[in-house]
């Protein structure tokens, strides 16, 4: 795992698909930037955010939960090439080649959460601590029953503990 945050492989894919698909979307119409633009770059922007988000993170909960943000936003990344693919607002090649770098960002993402859920079992497995079982509380009613007309004549509630 890299010991800093620039070091690490994914998220220099990540920026360099970003970088890249931000200087296409600025020069399209203001329509298109509006419509498909503004959405595929926050999306692909969000993919290295969470990516640093999650780097940044000391539980290994959230340092999978922006993880996992981050392919959510890998997925609505390529769902916006998709629509600027179909409106022509970008070459098919050039759709082809940012798919391409964003599901080899997919295949690091998902080997980096196992790469954590590993790490997360490991320490668990090595931080046993002695602890003392803790006290169990019961409580009993008991009912005496009386020779007149009411139901009960006592009732005692007493705390045991076992």
């Amino acid at each position: 795992m890299a010991t800093e945050l620039e070091d690490l492989r994914i998220l220099k894919i990540a920026e360099g698909i970003a970088d890249a698909v931000w200087k296409q979307v600025v020069v399209w119409d203001e329509f298109a930037r509006d419509v498909v633009g503004k959405q595929m770059a926050r999306a692909i922007d969000s993919i290295g955010a969470n990516i640093a988000e999650s780097y940044g993170r000391f539980n290994y909960g959230e340092k999978l939960q922006f993880l996992y943000y981050s392919r959510g936003s890998l997925f609505e990344s390529k769902y916006w090439l998709n629509r600027a693919l179909t409106r022509e607002l970008m070459r098919a090649d050039e759709v082809k080649a940012y798919a391409a770098g964003l599901s080899d960002v997919a295949r690091q993402l998902n080997t980096f959460a196992n790469s954590l859920k590993s790490q997360r079992k490991d320490n668990k497995a090595q931080s046993k601590s002695i602890r003392e079982p803790s006290a169990e509380y019961v409580y009993v009613v008991e009912t005496f029953f009386d020779d007149s007309n009411s139901l009960f004549r006592d009732t005692e509630l007493t705390w045991l503990e076992t």
